[in-house]
């Protein structure tokens, strides 16, 4: 429990599903108040992790380097030049490193551009309304822009985000808070009225250090730290993001629009 205020519970298979999600109870509108959701985006937006493993595989394997399965899992999520150093050893040079994460990259969103991605179960429905109720939304990924820029056109939500920080905009990779921390100045809230959803622990961990509130996103039956956390976003308790952050009139947003 954090500050009292809100346990994690884990959903498995039904329970928590909201039958009256268009109560009005469940539809706060907060166009007039300061509150964001921060989305991480794979794993979490969308299941990238076929394509990411095609690419990556297929690549290493262009240099004469056979990474397994397991490997790749283990590193899944983080920064490429985070993930490299490890897999070139002694090779991994700068220039090196980045040919071979910009060849990787190139082969993921042509995957993406070939065989489509759809959202997750729950995604499309709760950022579309959450966007109506008034909640100012980011992605705050580890993701490089291009990459963020292709899934966003593949869903047709771009507009729905008011602000991308990618693995160009910071310095540090998750579990550093950076990433969330910019994300919150850039749509202008202040970081104990943001959300982040995730679905990896460095990701949850980011979230605590920025002191924002989570939702873990658990697909697979890990254990995530988070505030809340379900095995699907379809399984949330329509009040969920409400009971997080509630009402609170001093952080009425004096801010016009985007």
């Amino acid at each position: 429990m954090r500050n009292g205020l809100i346990t994690s519970y884990f959903t498995m298979g039904c329970g928590f599903i909201c039958s009256q999600f268009a109560s009005a109870n469940c539809m706060k509108n907060r166009i007039s108040e300061n509150c964001a959701v921060l989305w991480d985006m794979d794993g979490t937006l969308i299941d990238s992790e076929e394509f990411h493993w095609i690419a990556w595989h297929q690549t290493m394997a262009d240099e004469g380097i056979a990474i397994s399965r397991d490997q790749f899992l283990a590193s899944f999520g983080q920064r490429n030049d985070s993930i490299l150093p490890r897999w070139l050893g002694e090779s991994a040079t700068p220039e090196r490193m980045e040919r071979i994460a910009d060849a990787k990259e190139e082969r993921y969103r042509a995957l993406v551009r070939d065989k489509g991605i759809a959202a997750l179960p729950g995604v499309s429905v709760w950022v579309r309304r959450l966007h109506e109720q008034g909640w100012r939304q980011a992605i705050a990924s580890a993701a490089p822009r291009p990459n963020i820029d292709v899934i966003l056109e593949g869903l047709r939500a771009r507009n729905l985000f008011e602000a991308i920080v990618s693995a160009e905009d910071v310095e540090n990779g998750k579990p550093d808070p950076e990433v969330f921390l910019t994300a919150a100045s850039r749509v202008g809230v202040a970081p104990d009225r943001c959300i982040v959803v995730e679905d990896a622990a460095a990701g949850i961990e980011g979230a605590r250090r920025a002191v924002m509130r989570s939702i873990g996103v658990s697909r697979i039956g890990k254990h995530l730290a988070a505030d809340v956390v379900v095995q699907s976003l379809e399984l949330l308790s329509a009040d969920t993001f409400d009971v997080l952050v509630p009402l609170d009139e001093k952080h009425v947003s004096t801010k016009a629009g985007p």
